[in-house]
């Protein structure tokens, strides 16, 4: 008789464990998925620069901004691809761990790329109306400008 009730209450005490453990995994799962609305908004979407502290990027600049999935980002200097990491919360936005390749740029290409990777580094808040996407950077007067291109 006692030999059936330990086992009975090891039964139990296992059932207890991988339940909880179940609820454990579930509650994390859940809490690792939902990231701020604002930051669900931009996965998914493409922007092109338009300008850098109210000044026009050059004409037929290629510099962009993507949102490929939830924390990262990649886009295009103006003459180089870059990628890395973003945390967004509600209108906060931190570019981190930023890496691009290192082509040779033309003309004022280059320079472009330096103001805008640079000011992306700073960027301190953002705020998307309709098609347009604006980022407030620390030591700028005029946010960077970008159109969205896709969806």
């Amino acid at each position: 008789m006692l030999h059936s009730t330990s086992k009975r209450q090891r039964l139990q005490s296992t059932l207890l464990a991988v339940s909880l453990l179940g609820m454990a995994g579930l509650a994390a799962c859940a809490g690792a998925t939902s990231a701020p609305p604002a930051a669900v908004a931009l996965v998914g979407t493409e922007w092109q620069l338009q300008s850098i502290n109210g000044r026009p990027v050059m004409d037929g600049s290629q510099a962009s901004l993507q949102f490929p999935e939830a924390g990262r980002v990649a886009g295009n200097g103006s003459c180089n691809r870059f990628v890395g990491a973003v945390a967004i919360d509600v209108e906060r936005i931190v570019f981190r761990q930023v890496a691009s390749t290192r082509m040779a740029c033309l003309g004022g290409a280059g320079e472009q790329e330096m103001r805008y990777m640079d000011a992306l580094q700073k960027a301190q808040r953002y705020e998307v109306l309709d098609r347009q996407l604006t980022i407030q950077v620390q030591g700028m007067e005029q946010p960077l400008l970008f159109k969205k291109t896709k969806p």
